[in-house]
């Protein structure tokens, strides 16, 4: 089968179309045909091999799938759509993925929404639901409001209870389209005092939760701007700048700094089925906007990598594995 296949860690050159032996599915996994794989920011810090979980190579890298059964285990049939999260192996026309995080799809769903709703709606309603914990009025906010997790998240805070939401994005166009999604307001990220736009944006006040996935520069204005019993949410890196966090200044403002990696809900069906049909629910029934960028063809896929480190993609991204 056709895959991406990283014979060492580096940049987008590293990424390389081969043919491999198509895998054999072990017990418990199920062998999907892939239709399209998404591509997540996650995935190049896979690709250097410098995120949370560390890899081996020869790899081929990729967090899910969308596409059809070939292989079934579980409740599973084959021919069936579905979508799955799995560790890696994405990035091919056909992956292995547990049966426990493969997803029947509904009528109607087609791959990019699916896509987006599976690992990055997840980790956007468990950014609410089991970190920052949002209480009924509280100020959100959103960074990266116009990326994957972020357009979610945005639509996602009023349904769970946010009074306000202010968004950020780099672009004019990117903070549009958060206010589009139901931001009350949008913030460039890039501002001199950012702590300052922030709490312009509410009014002057402090903000109680930020959702937060940059790092470095951005993740400590964004503390600066947190109220007294505050939560700051991180759950990505995306400046490659790690933060360094004081107990006693924490102490002193009453905030919690909460950190999230979906990782650590694979295994617990309650923090998988729940959300995930609640997702798709809303998607259903007009709720939700999942948010599809541009699919590129596997051959293209240095070119994805590069455009997504570039802040120059919008919502989910896609590869489509047979071009």
């Amino acid at each position: 089968m056709r895959a991406i296949q990283l014979r060492e860690f580096g940049g987008p050159e590293v990424l390389e179309l081969v043919d491999v032996p198509t895998p054999e599915p072990a017990d418990g996994q199920v062998l999907v045909r892939v239709s399209r794989a998404g591509i997540n920011f996650a995935d190049t810090h896979q690709r250097e091999n410098s995120y949370l979980a560390k890899f081996e190579v020869p790899l081929v890298p990729g967090a899910e799938v969308a596409g059809t059964v070939a292989h079934a285990a579980g409740d599973l049939r084959e021919g069936q759509r579905v979508v799955a999260l799995l560790g890696s192996g994405g990035y091919a026309e056909y992956a292995l993925a547990p049966a426990d995080t493969t997803f029947p799809l509904p009528n109607g769903l087609d791959d990019g929404p699916a896509l987006a709703l599976v690992l990055q709606g997840l980790t956007a309603w468990h950014l609410y639901h089991t970190s920052a914990k949002l209480q009924r009025g509280e100020t959100v906010v959103v960074h990266a409001a116009a990326g994957g997790v972020g357009s979610l998240a945005v639509q996602l805070a009023k349904p769970f209870g946010a009074g306000r939401v202010i968004a950020t994005a780099s672009t004019e166009d990117k903070r549009r389209l958060a206010l589009e999604l139901g931001a009350d307001a949008a913030v460039d990220p890039n501002a001199d005092d950012l702590n300052g736009a922030l709490r312009e944006a509410n009014g002057g006040a402090k903000v109680d939760v930020v959702l937060e996935m940059a790092g470095g520069r951005v993740f400590d204005e964004s503390l600066k701007a947190l109220a007294p019993f505050g939560r700051l949410v991180t759950y990505g890196l995306a400046s490659r700048e790690p933060n360094q966090l004081s107990n006693a200044s924490l102490m002193q403002r009453s905030q919690a700094v909460v950190g999230f990696w979906l990782m650590h809900c694979l295994g617990r069906p309650d923090m998988m089925t729940e959300p995930v049909a609640d997702l798709f629910e809303r998607a259903a029934r007009g709720e939700l906007r999942p948010v599809v960028g541009e699919t590129y063809p596997m051959s293209e896929v240095r070119r994805a990598h590069e455009d997504i480190q570039a802040r120059r993609t919008s919502g989910k991204l896609l590869l489509d594995p047979a071009a």
